[in-house]
């Protein structure tokens, strides 16, 4: 799906591709969660959910922990509050939901006390520059694309550092074998986008680091195929909704093509640079 065929249901609201600049600095974009960017992005992946596949995937994701009512789950990218909320309600699990925007963790705390589970629930920001999670404070860890630039060591150290004896954790992160050009315009465009530096770790790397904390890494699986097809199905279900009911306001299809070109965007750049959405599984041996 291109974005000119989004502005083809969206109508004459939309701007045309060709018309509509890269977007510019990240300040510009300031607040990043206004109420209109939540509910398209919450169109689009499901309540509380700010990237594709959802709850679905979020439990495939949560399911080699085997969490229960006894265990306490450590989520790193809690978002809007859909992940944390899935997995308290699915597997009884406490969760302490860790997000690194302060909007995010702001918009899901207030929604925290609304869910049926809202009791099993903490919401915290971190910092990606300064983690400082709770020692042995949780059985088992979650990170959901989590460093977006921020340096490697010092994220599994304090995550490490945070899990009880034979604690397991699940980390799906992008990679990258060979850097992106700096220079590149839609690489440099995306970065601005998702709100991340333009370092990406390599596969061998994350292993490493599991492996020097004492973890014995299990699986290492390319999931790219899988989160590209979640990012299509999405867009071709809103699409197909929206088409069916009244066409959004204007500003509503401003927001709408941006977050397009959000996702769209990353799908280029994943087949031109070769970049890969991986997912790691590893068990404390100690």
């Amino acid at each position: 799906m291109q974005i000119s065929r989004v502005r083809d249901w969206l109508g004459k609201e939309a701007p045309a591709e060709d018309q509509r600049p890269l977007p510019g600095p990240a300040h510009q974009l300031q607040p990043r969660w206004g109420g209109a960017r939540v509910a398209a992005v919450e169109a689009l992946w499901g309540a509380g959910f700010t990237s594709p596949g959802g709850a679905p995937e979020t439990l495939r994701l949560a399911h080699p922990l085997g969490l229960s009512n006894k265990a306490t789950l450590l989520l790193l990218g809690g978002g809007l509050g859909g992940p944390a909320e899935t997995i308290a309600a699915s597997c009884g699990a406490f969760v302490d939901s860790m997000e690194a925007d302060p909007e995010l963790a702001t918009i899901a705390e207030h929604r925290r006390c609304r869910h049926a589970a809202a009791r099993k629930i903490t919401v915290a920001t971190w910092n990606r520059d300064n983690p400082a999670f709770r020692s042995r404070s949780a059985h088992h860890a979650l990170s959901l694309e989590c460093l977006r630039g921020a340096k490697l060591a010092p994220v599994l150290d304090s995550l490490a550092a945070a899990l009880r004896p034979r604690g397991q954790i699940v980390l799906t992160e992008l990679v990258a074998e060979t850097p992106a050009p700096s220079t590149d315009r839609e690489f440099a465009a995306w970065c601005r986008l998702e709100n991340r530096g333009p370092e990406m770790p390599r596969v061998n790397a994350v292993t490493a680091e599991l492996t020097r904390h004492h973890f014995d890494v299990r699986v290492v699986e390319d999931v790219s195929d899988r989160h590209v097809s979640a990012t299509l199905a999405g867009w071709r279900a809103a699409v197909k909704t929206m088409a069916a009911g009244p066409r959004p306001e204007p500003a509503m299809a401003g927001i709408f093509v941006t977050e397009a070109e959000l996702w769209l965007l990353r799908v280029r750049l994943m087949r031109r640079f070769g970049f890969r959405l991986l997912r790691w599984h590893a068990i404390g041996m100690a």
